[in-house]
């Protein structure tokens, strides 16, 4: 019998920019964020999928990946991954519609 071990959850760390972020969209969208965050980066944060990719040069404040979500990919998040302290840190969403 062959036993997986079982993967440890990264901690995510948000900017405190988020929360002002937050409040410029709608709040029928809140949990949708909350959710995919928590699904898409909880436990393989730098497993490149279809909607979360390597960015090609970091962005502002370190952020080396994305992922795009919402309607019609509509939001954004940019993240960086601390492998050392298994910790992932998240910077505010963007959205396509100028909310963020």
């Amino acid at each position: 019998m062959v036993t997986m071990a079982r993967k440890q959850p990264f901690s995510l760390i948000f900017d405190p920019e988020v929360k002002q972020h937050l409040r410029a969209i709608e709040a029928k969208y809140h949990s949708l964020i909350r959710t995919t965050i928590e699904e898409q980066l909880r436990f393989e944060p730098e497993t490149e999928t279809r909607n979360r990719k390597p960015l090609q040069r970091p962005a502002a404040l370190g952020a080396t990946w994305e992922l795009r979500f919402g309607p019609d990919n509509c939001f954004r998040l940019l993240y960086a991954v601390v492998q050392r302290i298994g910790k992932c840190r998240s910077w505010p969403s963007e959205s396509k519609r100028g909310i963020g």
